[in-house]
């Protein structure tokens, strides 16, 4: 995917409805992408431990090899806001579109590198993925605990930062 490409970015939610919104290529190594995108959701979202706004810009990444994805957060100003990150399938890229399979884990590290949360953990267990798929469900997990030991330097060994 070359740099300044528009891509669109499709989060596969099953059984809810899936997510799909346009994005601009930062870079593509082969291994990990790097898009920027808008906040693609209603104008104002409160999830309690922070809100996304219009104007917000997330800068996301995503590997073909690891379980999850990270997305840099920030204001309208350039603030940032934290990180959201989502455990996933690995990434695949398919016409034209940057493909996840959403997991229902995810972790929030704010700005201020305070305690992460970890989110949707009952998501993740009445979606049934346990039962389904053992192995997908023991992967998901580790990813899980694998982002909160990369959050201790807000993701800096691992996005290069």
């Amino acid at each position: 995917m070359a740099p300044g490409s528009e891509v669109t970015v499709l989060l596969v939610k099953h059984p809810r409805p899936d997510v799909r919104y346009p994005a601009l290529v930062d870079g593509d190594d082969g291994t990990r992408i790097t898009v920027r995108a808008p906040w693609a959701g209603p104008p104002s979202r409160d999830f309690g431990f922070v809100r996304f706004e219009r104007g917000d810009v997330f800068t996301e990444h995503y590997w073909r090899d690891r379980w999850y994805s990270v997305k840099e957060v920030r204001d309208g100003r350039g603030a940032l806001k934290g990180w959201y990150c989502d455990v996933t399938r690995p990434a695949a890229v398919r016409d034209g579109a940057v493909v996840v399979h959403d997991l229902d884990l995810d972790l929030w590290l704010p700005a201020d590198r305070s305690a992460p949360l970890r989110l949707d953990e009952d998501e993740f267990l009445a979606s049934g993925l346990a039962e389904r798929d053992p192995a997908a469900a023991a992967r998901a997990r580790e990813a899980l605990d694998e982002l909160e030991l990369l959050s201790r330097d807000g993701f800096a060994a691992l996005l290069g930062g």
